[in-house]
């Protein structure tokens, strides 16, 4: 890298008069007695289009892989915070990820113990998978139980307490403003919290509508009052909450954004279909499999084709959390849905 202090001796060849004499202008690339002329190209670079046009296939940036978490990270530990860490596939040095944007963690809380958190970040989601507990932040005190979510403005600290032993899902937007290289300035929407009752209960009025079999999905979206336009449950994050019912197969779609995929409940013989290409059928070519466990996390990446299929006999329950708020926002989201089997 050239200094910023290197002088530019072509610039420099004819040092003018000091600007004391303040009179006649100085000529064109002159400098006054005792300034530097600064190079401030060092950092350029220049690339033939085709060869940087695509990083991923260029190989100076990594696709986002499909990975599976299963649930004896969560189950083996005492009271703690464990990562889904994928920045050493992605390329990522600052900290953290579970994608580009995301970090998904497992929140461990025995009994009577308690866990604090202060990411920078815009966005959290908290999602207890068991127990309950309360969580402190700015001065008040939020309660949840099993089947709760929670999400909370980023930028400050937080203490989650459990009353009985614990396990929660944690999803930030953390690794995209390290990226950026910013901090939150400003709330964009309030601590807000689902109960679970009010969650099961949306779920279970669309689930029995008289058009839910049509459906590409059997799920209820999670909104806050402050995201009018994306209608997500924050600015950054999208959050569902969804049933597949025993003989099901919700048909492929695909999304830019990356989902963390929270597998609530199944029992063998749910899994997901993933991959690049359809066929004329709208099926999937190819596809790479993922067997969901309950209590266990995947991921799945933007632009590939997913299909979820259950053939067990009790329903699956899985929670996919996204950056499609911000994708929405963007209008990059580019959902897309396989046209229905013939």
């Amino acid at each position: 890298m050239v200094s910023r202090t290197d002088i530019d001796t072509e610039t420099a060849a004819a040092p003018a008069t000091s600007p004391a004499d303040a009179g006649a202008p100085r000529a064109p690339g002159a400098l006054w007695v005792g300034e530097l002329a600064e190079d401030w190209s060092g950092d350029a670079r220049y690339f033939e289009y085709t060869s940087a046009a695509d990083p991923i296939a260029a190989g100076s940036i990594s696709a986002i892989p499909i990975e599976t978490f299963a649930p004896s990270l969560h189950q083996l530990s005492g009271t703690g915070i464990v990562p889904l860490d994928l920045s050493g596939v992605l390329g990522i040095d600052d900290g953290p990820a579970t994608s580009p944007g995301l970090l998904a963690s497992f929140i461990r809380i025995q009994a009577g113990e308690q866990v604090s958190t202060s990411p920078t970040a815009t966005s959290e989601l908290y999602y207890a998978m068991a127990g309950s507990g309360s969580t402190r932040v700015d001065g008040h005190e939020i309660r949840w139980a099993e089947g709760d979510f929670l999400t909370l403005p980023g930028g400050r600290r937080s203490t989650h307490h459990g009353t009985t032993d614990t396990t929660m899902y944690w999803v930030t937007d953390e690794p995209l403003l390290r990226y950026l290289g910013v901090t939150p300035a400003a709330d964009r929407f309030s601590t807000t919290l689902y109960p679970a009752a009010r969650v099961r209960s949306e779920l279970d009025a669309i689930a029995h509508a008289p058009d839910a079999a049509t459906r590409s999905r059997v799920s209820v979206l999670l909104a806050n009052a402050a995201q009018p336009q994306t209608l997500t449950a924050t600015h950054v994050l999208w959050a569902m909450f969804g049933v597949v019912p025993p003989g099901a197969v919700q048909r492929p779609h695909r999304h830019q954004s990356v989902a963390v995929d929270l597998c609530v409940g199944a029992q063998e013989g749910c899994y997901t279909l993933l991959g690049q290409r359809l066929d004329g059928r709208g099926d999937i070519i190819d596809p790479i499999r993922v067997d969901w466990v309950a209590g266990g996390a995947f991921t799945t990446p933007p632009g590939m084709w997913h299909s979820h299929h259950n053939e067990s006999g009790a329903n699956a329950w899985v929670i996919p959390i996204q950056d499609a708020g911000l994708q929405t926002y963007l209008r990059s989201l580019d959902i897309r849905f396989a046209p229905a089997a013939t």
